[in-house]
């Protein structure tokens, strides 16, 4: 763990811990670190901040046992602010929330989790005339894993040749395609993740 934080930037002598799910990449809280703070979370690796209001040093889940697990920890480029990743076991925030922002402490894949709630949608409305997605939750599981297998071949035949544009257009609706049948059998990329993750 690096030690060269500048704790005297401050005239309180803290520093702001902004503090990350090492997994699911979403920020849980902030707090406020002293070095004395700092080396008890290196020494328990269980997070410890200062706090400000009860003016003592303060380990997340001492009362409650929703404890932060120490993972990792960066400092900027101004030695003034520390990154901490860590586990944590139960809500982080004491409204009993997942963080401080009340949101779900989950993976975020960007514009795949968007797709995954769009095609969720289309699954719980398949009567949806309009939609291709709710047609093939309406033509069940063996015309999914159909189409996953036609896109897979179509990916396969042109990653043989040179043109990037039908690659990538193949590639996409192959991942599509498969993301319904996912949800077709009750799961979603968190579940493959998961799986990934156990192999490392």
């Amino acid at each position: 763990m690096k030690t060269n934080i500048d704790f005297n930037k401050n005239k309180d002598g803290l520093v702001p811990a902004i503090i990350q799910d090492q997994n699911t990449k979403k920020v849980l809280m902030l707090g406020y670190m002293n070095e004395e703070a700092y080396k008890k979370t290196v020494e328990t690796q269980k997070v410890t901040f200062y706090s400000r209001t009860k003016q003592r040093l303060w380990t997340k889940g001492e009362e409650s046992g929703n404890f932060l697990n120490l993972k990792d920890l960066k400092i900027d480029c101004d030695n003034d602010t520390l990154l901490i990743y860590v586990q944590p076991v139960g809500p982080v925030c004491h409204k009993g929330t997942d963080t401080c922002w009340a949101e779900k402490n989950q993976a975020d894949f960007g514009f795949l989790s968007t797709l995954e709630n769009i095609i969720s949608n289309r699954k719980e409305n398949r009567e949806d005339e309009k939609s291709y997605v709710a047609s093939l939750f309406r033509k069940g599981i063996n015309k999914i894993a159909q189409k996953v297998g036609e896109e897979a071949v179509e990916t396969v035949i042109e990653a043989k040749d040179d043109n990037a544009e039908l690659f990538l257009n193949e590639s996409a609706d192959l991942l599509f395609h498969y993301l319904i049948l996912l949800q077709a059998k009750g799961y979603t990329l968190k579940d493959i993740v998961k799986v990934l993750e156990s192999r490392h």
